[in-house]
């Protein structure tokens, strides 16, 4: 589906389709705005090529899984980023690779998938920010998507949090695999956020250097807000994956220290029947001759001299915390 919003001082905002695209180009007081949601690749590629947009941009935006990054153009930027196809709980949301094309008087946003910031900012809303300029529409897209990743992170830290309790108390191996899959999903977030990062530092270096005359010094607040929600993302994604980092490490430790102490148990109770064992062995052997088998208290002599042995290793492990 292809959607238009024609923006222009003179007329009020037209919200339509690809016919809106020959106003914009009559009359070059207008923006435009034109999103290609789950538009066929072929057709995609024609409208791109049709507003001057470059043949491996176009590749870029069309690949199945492509690193998000910014490049600048002469007549336009080009930003691919990983948005939401939909929201789920715990972090295991989907991804959607969202490419932009802005140039001075049009945004074009293209997607496989249907779009949580775009569909959010396709109102009234998305009309002021296209009236300043489409590099500020396209950044408060990239924004508002970075807006529903933090919403995400912040909810799951409740849920680590409630872990995390429950960790405490009675740790076992169901939540150990639960935790293992939220510290998968963080590598991955993790990796998407310091791609976004490199593109917010990116965007920043273009005003500094005024290389593109795309992004005005109005937008130097913009942009700075979005660096400072990109690092917060890449900050707390890294939070999150050492915290449950620690609780793997820490319930291996504790899985350790329980067996260590059921090793000792056991190795104690092998040490004390060990020279029980051997009298035991010595007395029980059917030879004829053996010295004090004729004797008449030779058997209570012999339990008692095992109970010696047993108290005396008893105390030796006591004084040497074995018990």
């Amino acid at each position: 589906m292809i959607k238009c919003m024609l923006i222009s001082p003179s007329f009020p905002t037209k919200m339509g389709g690809e016919e809106l695209v020959s106003e914009w180009q009559k009359d070059e007081s207008t923006t435009l705005w034109i999103d290609l949601d789950k538009v066929d690749r072929e057709r995609e590629n024609a409208v791109l090529t049709e507003f001057g947009c470059h043949a491996l941009a176009i590749s870029d935006a069309q690949r199945d899984r492509h690193p998000p990054k910014v490049e600048l153009f002469d007549d336009y930027i080009f930003l691919l980023y990983r948005g939401f196809v939909a929201k789920k709980q715990n972090l295991t949301f989907e991804h959607v690779q969202v490419g932009l094309f802005i140039g001075e008087r049009v945004l074009i946003t293209c997607h496989a998938e249907s779009s949580i910031a775009i569909n959010a900012l396709f109102n009234t809303t998305g009309e002021k920010h296209l009236a300043r300029s489409p590099i500020h529409l396209a950044l408060k897209i990239f924004h508002s998507s970075c807006g529903t990743y933090l919403k995400q992170l912040f909810d799951f830290e409740a849920h680590l949090e409630a872990i995390e309790d429950k960790f405490q108390i009675s740790g076992n191996d169901s939540m150990m695999r639960e935790i293992t899959a939220h510290r998968s999903r963080l590598v991955k977030i993790r990796r998407t956020f310091s791609y976004h990062v490199t593109i917010g530092d990116t965007l920043n270096a273009y005003m500094d250097d005024d290389e593109t005359n795309l992004i005005t010094d109005e937008e130097q607040h913009t942009v700075n807000d979005l660096r400072d929600r990109l690092d917060r993302l890449l900050s707390l994604s890294q939070m999150y994956y050492d915290i449950c980092g620690d609780l793997i490490n820490g319930y291996m430790s504790i899985t350790s220290h329980q067996l260590n102490s059921t090793m000792r148990v056991l190795t104690v109770i092998t040490a004390l029947f060990v020279p029980l064992t051997f009298l035991a062995g010595i007395y029980g052997m059917n030879f004829e001759y053996i010295p004090e088998l004729k004797f008449e208290h030779g058997y209570f002599t012999l339990l008692g001299v095992m109970a010696v042995i047993s108290v005396v290793l008893i105390v030796l492990f006591k004084r040497k915390r074995w018990l």
